[in-house]
């Protein structure tokens, strides 16, 4: 509730509160592949527009928020989150989608936001390319607050799936030990026509500033797909449908966040202290002298 109220006070956007929570708010860059999640609402998007009524109905509803920052001089970055805001403008604003879409973009995306984010979460994703995440306390974050995980194997996410069960997230994607060997070979849009159709969708302006996003659209065609979204648009349209299926199942759904919770034990700043404390510092507690 405080977040879909806060979010209608800073966007103007009204959220239904039946809607899957879906959150992406991390610093923009793209091997933490917004751009990956922003196709992946464009693909959404398209389907709902292609359903008959009786479809819709089985549509589960999504709340789609991406919050984060770029670089000063980053371009590439700043042409995402401008994706975002095209993106929610023709989303928002369209009759047949109605609530099973929206879309929003959080600004100034701090630590304050992230107290209010965070708790009202349904379902986290953390894109990054497999190899390229040095850690991620993000999905720590989200874990702790009960909320689902939808990730590549990648960074945090590998020791979580270790310690709540792989069962109990939503994995996808290319492992790191294959990054190599695909950038090697090259990826093309011949293996996902999904990818290939919403790619195309923003290089002919569906979405608004055709020019501006040609070099965008450059960036995963023709060979030059350096963190591999094509490859992995098909795995991760899967464990989106995945993530449909179980929400709608909510006391199974419940029961992954329960166990989330449960497991997130030992991402706490208590043990990750004690264990510096003694295996790296080498100093014992001393009790606190009043």
């Amino acid at each position: 509730m405080r977040l879909a109220e806060y979010i209608e006070t800073l966007t103007s956007v009204k959220v239904s509160l039946d809607a899957m929570f879906d959150v992406q708010i991390k610093r923009i860059h793209e091997y933490k592949r917004q751009l990956l999640n922003m196709l992946g609402i464009i693909h959404r998007y398209d389907c709902i527009k292609n359903m008959d009524e009786s479809d819709k109905r089985r549509v589960v509803p999504r709340v789609c928020i991406i919050g984060g920052k770029a670089a000063p001089g980053y371009e590439v970055a700043k042409k995402i989150i401008k994706l975002c805001h095209a993106v929610a403008d023709k989303v928002n604003n369209d009759p047949d989608v109605g609530d099973l879409l929206k879309v929003v973009f959080i600004p100034d995306y701090n630590v304050s936001v992230a107290e209010l984010v965070i708790p009202g979460s349904d379902l986290s994703q953390h894109l990054s390319t497999a190899g390229h995440e040095a850690s991620g306390t993000g999905c720590m974050k989200f874990l702790m607050n009960g909320c689902l995980l939808l990730a590549t194997a990648d960074g945090s996410a590998v020791e979580i799936a270790e310690e709540i069960g792989a069962e109990n997230m939503f994995l996808f994607g290319a492992k790191v030990d294959e990054v190599p060997a695909l950038r090697e070979k090259g990826t093309t849009l011949k293996g996902s026509l999904q990818f290939a159709r919403v790619v195309r969708m923003v290089r002919d302006g569906y979405f608004g500033f055709k020019d501006y996003f040609k070099s965008l659209c450059d960036t995963v065609e023709d060979g030059g797909d350096f963190y591999l979204l094509g490859y992995d648009f098909a795995s991760y349209l899967e464990a989106q449908a995945a993530a449909d299926r179980t929400f709608v199942d909510q006391e199974k759904w419940i029961q992954m966040s329960i166990l989330s919770t449960a497991g997130s034990g030992k991402f706490s700043s208590d043990r990750t202290i004690e264990e510096y404390a003694q295996q790296s510092w080498g100093i014992e507690p001393c009790k606190c002298p009043f």
